[in-house]
């Protein structure tokens, strides 16, 4: 399937949201979407429907929230069947829950209004930390994968495409970053945002945002790869399975693009909830999901079942993380060196606490 958003710190790539172009001409606008009917006969709930209520937790109905890797429009179809079916084999409501960011699902679930979401996994360690999420399971592939790769992407009939693949794609970028306009999905991206900063930029110390031409924000796997394909942007972050579902909903904008450079792999997606679901709960939405494997509503999401899986299995993810935030602090000449020492201190006691899980 695809993937992820929302941390913003004060740091070397947290580039602002309100200060960044966004691409709405690349996937439409979702939020257009928002609120429509549900096919499955279940309703949809809106990030903007989070923004409100009590702290009362409400096991009544399931929200189940969906990260926006793509258009709801798009999303919408592949969804409500297996919403239907969670909803049939646990016996309460299920209620899909679209939001146009990343961060919509994270805060629904902080403030109780989304129970149980698929992740990716920079998102999920952020509604970890920020929203008392638990993952419970991790999604598998229509091949048995447990693992996806981050691209770099550009439209196939630029003229350095085949400079760039001869040189590595990542090194060309870098090499001429500042002829080139570069998008992003999402900061709460893993694939789109989280590995090509660590991989491409803080392990070369560069700040992509005083580097390129222009950079944006996209929003979703879909808007940078319809970016690429209409020659919004030079360059911009992907993933191979945001790109596989670009051949099913757009085959034209995916023969336009053209893979540069590509990650190592970064664990699957996660199912989490929240700690503070009844146990009885718990159980019945594990089981669903441990012993479920429908193909014909699994293979369009891009999967062929899920296993079983706890909190640690993302740690990697949080390594690259503080790994990337260790290498802004030491490359920040604005900081005091007793600041830099001790945020330093603090990053090295995280990633020390991790290796001893």
């Amino acid at each position: 399937m695809k993937r992820r958003l929302f941390v913003q710190s004060a740091s070397l790539f947290a580039l602002s949201l309100s200060g960044a172009k966004l691409l709405s001409s690349c996937g439409g606008n979702p939020s257009e979407n928002q609120g429509a009917g549900n096919q499955s006969g279940t309703t949809n709930t809106t990030a903007s429907e989070a923004a409100v209520g009590d702290d009362t937790l409400d096991v009544d109905t399931i929200n189940f929230g969906i990260i926006s890797t793509e258009s709801q429009a798009n999303q919408k179809p592949i969804w409500e069947p297996f919403v239907q079916a969670m909803s049939e084999e646990i016996g309460m409501p299920v209620k899909a829950f679209y939001a146009t960011q990343y961060a919509g699902v994270i805060e629904a679930m902080r403030f109780k209004k989304v129970q149980v979401a698929w992740y990716g996994g920079k998102s999920y360690i952020e509604a970890a930390k920020r929203a008392n999420a638990e993952a419970f399971a991790l999604t598998v592939g229509t091949e048995g994968e447990k693992g996806y790769y981050s691209h770099l992407i550009a439209n196939r009939n630029q003229p350095f495409i085949s400079q760039a693949k001869d040189m590595g794609g990542d090194k060309y970028v870098l090499e001429n970053a500042s002829d080139l306009t570069f998008a992003f999905n999402d900061p709460n991206s893993t694939s789109g945002f989280l590995v090509p900063s660590y991989y491409i930029f803080a392990k070369n110390n560069v700040d992509p945002k005083e580097a390129f031409e222009k950079v944006v924000f996209a929003g979703s796997h879909e808007a940078t790869a319809l970016a690429v394909a209409n020659n919004q942007v030079d360059v911009a972050t992907n993933n191979n399975e945001s790109l596989s579902r670009l051949e099913e909903t757009n085959p034209q904008a995916r023969d336009k693009i053209e893979t540069i450079w590509t990650s190592p792999i970064i664990p699957s997606d996660p199912i989490a909830y929240r700690q503070d679901l009844p146990d009885s709960l718990k159980e019945k939405i594990r089981n669903f999901f441990y012993n479920y494997s429908e193909e014909s509503v699994l293979e369009p999401l891009g999967w062929s079942g899920f296993e079983e899986a706890d909190d640690s299995r993302w740690d990697t993810v949080r390594e690259l993380d503080i790994g990337r935030q260790i290498m802004e602090i030491k490359s920040n000449p604005d900081l005091q060196p007793s600041e830099k020492e001790s945020r330093l201190e603090e990053l090295n006691k995280q990633l020390e606490s991790l290796s001893t899980t």
